[in-house]
């Protein structure tokens, strides 16, 4: 995810203060992983750099000073041109798990243990997205579903795998 171009995109609403927009980010994006305020003003410092962002008021008090950051024209046209941008799809040709299966063959270990442990954490953490699910709000709701697609489909492949681990491991030399 691009932090920067999701801070962007929270500014459209209106000017907000590095707390606010971390706050925002949370509340929204950050559930499993929330933002570092360090983050966010690292961020929101490289954005003001490059013309995305402008200062719309400092705040003093008794703490530091508390900049209110607004959106520029050039920001919102790289938020938009982000959003109409389609992610590349990631194939997955170099996963970890098939390297090792393939050097659990070729040093003569069952491969197919590694497989079924693989597959028990696939389940249990498919059991927790659920839960997660059935408890969520539509924006969680939807964030486990792309979880568990994508986990389904990496049990599809354990599966598959685990029906040919003997061709495989001809295959392989093992």
């Amino acid at each position: 995810m691009s932090i920067g171009h999701t801070l962007l995109g929270l500014l459209e609403s209106g000017p907000r203060h590095g707390y606010d927009l971390k706050r925002a980010f949370d509340d929204k994006f950050g559930h499993d992983r929330p933002l570092h305020y360090g983050q966010v003003y690292a961020t929101m410092s490289r954005l003001l750099k490059n013309g995305l962002v402008e200062v719309d008021g400092v705040e003093t008090g008794a703490g530091p000073e508390r900049k209110r950051y607004a959106i520029t024209e050039a920001g919102i046209t790289d938020v938009a041109t982000w959003l109409a941008t389609p992610e590349k799809p990631e194939p997955y040709l170099q996963s970890t798990l098939y390297t090792k299966i393939v050097l659990a063959l070729l040093t003569g270990r069952d491969a197919g243990d590694l497989l079924d442990t693989q597959r028990t954490e696939h389940l249990r953490l498919m059991r927790a997205l659920t839960a997660r699910k059935r408890q969520g709000d539509l924006a969680d709701q939807l964030i486990c579903d792309h979880a568990l697609f994508h986990l389904e489909a990496d049990l599809r492949w354990l599966e598959l795998t685990a029906a040919r681990l003997g061709a495989l491991g001809k295959a392989v030399g093992a």
